[in-house]
């Protein structure tokens, strides 16, 4: 008897080993998943890759390192009877797909390609029953991204490499936005300060021992403008004989709406603020919410959907979810009506706003399942999702008129009526905290109970935080909130922004950089133009432009201007940074360099003596077994610790940072550990002192 042929299955390739093993439960038996772990064809790195004489033909080659992934999925693609793309669903995944198709000799017009916007079993078995082809006008928009910044970055930073050290770059949208954080320095440094006075008035009623305070807002009709101490003790004495009466009150409800469910951009913003994540951060933690996380009785669950969406609108599912979930927690009263637009034409609308794929996994329920990190994101999405979908939290709001001759005086209070959203997402500001003021009536006159005059002066434009520089991209049209994470990494690897107190400052290479940009390269370092393109770009997708013919025009401009920068622009040498830190075999000050990795150090006398080193940060704080520095430093994995600088002789670490103070107890170190009841805490283990 002839043995039993074995049963043929659907072959799924997706990007992630993680979100595969998700699929791979959903699916069962009859389908085998495996991932290609990302790009599996790409332009080469060692040369251009674009036939610019061919139409900017891509020179696509196989990734180094992927030939076993492509190995495995040839032979699991010959002995499948079908093979469905599911890769993520955007351009980059379309892309991703397209050259699967390519490799597997799979018809790009055949229905094989499958998309979900959320990991659930719902999701994906609905898209395997409905099975599109390759959309290649998704895959051409990512082509002409990928192309132009490809001819950016392979042409002008092997120049900037040679007119000024070696591990530069330039980019497309990355030198457009370092234009912007470089722009906001100079006007930070060419601000000067203007000096200008407040009159508030402390007041009260007759019998009364409520006050509130008043601030002077108007004379004669006219917005006050006080500039000088004299002006003000004139305005002062005059005050101080007239009389305070009430010349209005108004009384009246101020409703303050929920923001709508997030987006890639305002996630970004979001976690920055609220949990202090840098966007590269937030963007790593959201791919595993959305790829999927072990549930303690439910297995792998994908928490949330898409993470890569420039929409704020919601499945009719979702919505029906989310009001069940309304009415059953809290009431009829707390549902909201609120309809959210975008703001710009939307080229991802296909993805919905970034939410909870089920909306009944409340955090707190699925708390010992997550990391602190993943807990702390998943909150903060399903509470924005939640929230956007509950009534507006409601004030009763007072302002107040007050004259005195011909001043005039603004005095605002507000109580919360009714919690609305502000129940489970707390975005209440400073307006919204209670602060009510004492019963008034037009004519009753106030008690004058304190008078003063407050010097002050205006200041400079902040530095853009990563949160506000994301907004700022997103405002411009600078790049799309996918590139934001990277793009602002990529300036602090190489040394053209760094981190201040969490703002971000240009340094002399950024300004330097951006210089030699401005002059040689302006429409690479123009916002509008750099906007425009965005829009042409997308032009691609919405109204199927060649795409090609995009970059043939952008090229034109591009190689007359790297001719004339070859020619013009001059050697430039910039002065190492030395260091206080001496040399220990020649006696030279250390300099700081820069290199593929990083910041390190070398001694200021090569050629003559080659001593190299890492660059460590010290913190003030003496090893307690040596004597010698603590430092900062990063483990294999990238995670800090604080170790003594008499590595390996002295082993001493610490994973919280130490603070030059003994435990009163054992006489260990403390560090710095936010707990509930202090912030610093013994690094002893066994002891457990706190204060």
């Amino acid at each position: 008897m002839a043995a039993k042929s074995p049963a043929h299955k659907t072959l799924v390739i997706v990007e992630s080993p993680s979100k595969g093993k998700t699929i791979g439960k959903f699916l069962g038996s009859k389908y085998k998943v495996v991932a290609s772990v990302g790009h599996v064809r790409d332009l080469p790195k060692s040369k251009l890759g674009i036939d610019i004489e061919n139409n900017f033909e891509p020179e696509y080659i196989s990734i180094r390192g992927k030939g076993d992934v492509i190995k495995e999925i040839r032979k699991e693609a010959k002995s499948a009877d079908k093979v469905y793309l599911a890769t993520d669903p955007d351009r980059e995944g379309e892309a991703i797909s397209w050259h699967i198709a390519h490799i597997l000799g799979i018809d790009e017009k055949e229905p094989c390609r499958i998309v979900f916007n959320e990991v659930t079993k719902n999701a994906v078995q609905n898209a395997v029953k409905n099975p599109r082809p390759i959309d290649t006008k998704l895959v051409d928009a990512q082509q002409a991204r990928r192309v132009l910044d490809r001819l950016v970055g392979y042409q002008i930073s092997p120049l900037l490499w040679r007119k000024i050290r070696r591990g530069l770059s330039a980019g497309r949208v990355q030198s457009a936005a370092l234009k912007i954080i470089c722009d906001r320095e100079k006007l930070i440094r060419a601000f000067v300060p203007q000096e200008y006075w407040t009159v508030t008035a402390v007041l009260s009623k007759e019998k009364q021992k409520k006050q509130l305070q008043a601030r002077l807002s108007e004379c004669c009709g006219k917005k006050i403008k006080l500039e000088k101490k004299e002006e003000t003790d004139a305005v002062l004495a005059a005050l101080k004989q007239g009389q305070f009466i009430v010349s209005k009150v108004e009384e009246r409800d101020r409703m303050k709406k929920p923001n709508p469910p997030f987006t890639t951009s305002s996630l970004q913003q979001e976690a920055s603020n609220k949990l202090g994540f840098h966007a590269k951060k937030t963007m790593l933690i959201a791919q595993q919410l959305y790829e999927g996380v072990e549930i303690k009785g439910q297995g792998t669950v994908g928490l949330v959907t898409y993470i890569r969406t420039d929409s704020v609108r919601i499945s009719d599912e979702a919505q029906a979810a989310v009001t069940a979930y309304i009415r059953e927690h809290y009431s009829d009263e707390y549902l909201g009506n609120f309809v959210y637009t975008n703001k710009r034409k939307d080229v991802q609308d296909a993805h919905e706003a970034i939410r909870p794929s089920k909306v009944e996994l409340d955090p707190e329920q699925i708390k010992d399942s997550l990391s602190k990190d993943q807990y702390n994101l998943y909150k903060l999405i399903w509470s924005r999702f939640v929230a956007s979908r509950m009534a507006a939290a409601v004030f009763d709001s007072t302002s107040v008129e007050i004259v005195n001759g011909d001043y005039l005086f603004r005095a605002s209070g507000s109580r919360l009526r009714f919690d609305g959203y502000l129940r489970i997402y707390n975005n209440a500001g400073e307006e919204d905290q209670d602060k009510t003021l004492p019963e008034m009536k037009a004519g009753e006159v106030l008690n004058l109970c304190d008078l003063k005059g407050e010097q002050n002066f205006t200041q400079p434009p902040s530095r853009y935080s990563e949160a506000s520089l994301v907004k700022e991209l997103e405002e411009k049209n600078i790049g799309r909130p996918s590139t934001y994470a990277p793009i602002i990494a990529t300036l602090t690897d190489r040394a053209y922004v760094k981190r201040e107190k969490k703002m971000l400052a240009p340094t002399e290479l950024g300004f330097l950089v951006t210089e030699l940009m401005e002059q040689y390269f302006k429409e690479i370092v123009d916002v509008g133009f750099t906007a425009d393109m965005e829009d042409k770009l997308d032009d691609v997708e919405i109204k199927n432009t060649d795409w090609k013919t995009i970059v043939a025009d952008f090229y034109g401009t591009l190689k007359e201007e790297l001719e004339v920068a070859d020619k013009e622009i001059p050697q430039i040498k910039m002065e190492d940074e030395l260091t206080d830190e001496v040399c220990e075999l020649c006696g030279r000050p250390m300099a700081v360099k820069h290199g593929r990795f990083g910041e390190f150090l070398a001694c200021s006398g090569y050629p003559e003596c080659k001593n190299t080193k890492a660059r460590v940060q010290k913190i003030e704080v003496k090893c307690p077994r040596c004597g010698k520095d603590i430092v900062a430093r990063k483990s294999k994995t990238g995670k800090l610790f604080y170790g003594c600088s008499g590595y390996p002789e002295c082993n001493q670490m610490y994973w919280n940072k130490p603070v030059q103070k003994e435990c009163p107890q054992c006489g260990s170190l403390l560090t710095e550990k936010k707990t509930k009841t202090g912030s610093l805490a013994c690094s002893n283990p066994e002891c457990g002192y706190k204060e």
